[in-house]
């Protein structure tokens, strides 16, 4: 498999779920500014919308969207709980965690990235995001992971997006429980994997 991926990105989310996953794969560097994948390739001919991730499969299959693939990893190993089985209400649930992610925090933050959108709407948006992320400081009350105890592929998501707090001037330090949820998600293994490889880290 190959994960088109540009560092610090969502793509981050499944770069940390494949690490998880024990699974063979290959990352190859799609910067988001540029398209031009390090062999000179453009990227808008292997993804014509341009953005990532992007999962190419053994056979030349391409997924995209980022919530889709991660639980399409998550059930080649089902053995590694990374996510509840198909038709349980609890992989509702994960499903559920996903959308809220991709929907109400992620996309809440891709205003903030642009330089056109206008100061007094950033405003908005950074007061209707931490909005949402106090309802989630609420949710992981008690909780090491959104699903509870179990670590699954809706954490390295809400991770990821998380991570951009700083950039846009988005004050998270007073949610202890966010807090402390993203302090377990970093000391794990494949997390630290993958910021090493999109040279988030040394």
């Amino acid at each position: 498999m190959k994960l088109y991926y540009s560092p610090g990105a969502c793509s981050l989310s499944p770069h940390i779920t494949l690490h998880e996953s024990g699974l063979a794969f290959e990352h190859i560097k799609a910067p988001t500014k540029t398209h031009k994948l390090p062999d000179g390739t453009d990227y808008y001919s292997i993804n014509p919308l341009g953005y990532v991730p992007l999962l190419e499969l053994d056979d030349g299959t391409r997924l995209t969207e980022g919530p889709a693939i991660v639980q399409y990893i998550a059930d080649q190993v089902p053995e590694k709980n990374l996510a509840p089985a198909n038709g349980t209400v609890a992989r509702a649930q994960l499903q559920g965690w996903l959308n809220f992610i991709a929907t109400e925090v992620h996309k809440g933050f891709s205003p903030l990235f642009s330089p056109a959108t206008p100061a007094e709407y950033k405003t908005i948006a950074i007061d209707k995001l931490r909005a949402r992320l106090q309802w989630v400081d609420g949710e992981l009350a008690g909780k090491d992971y959104l699903m509870g105890e179990q670590f699954s592929v809706a954490d390295p998501y809400l991770f990821t997006v998380t991570n951009w707090a700083s950039a846009v001037g988005l004050d998270i330090t007073g949610l202890a429980h966010l807090a402390a949820f993203r302090a377990r998600v970093a000391a794990r293994p494949a997390v630290q994997t993958a910021m090493k490889e999109e040279g988030l880290r040394k």
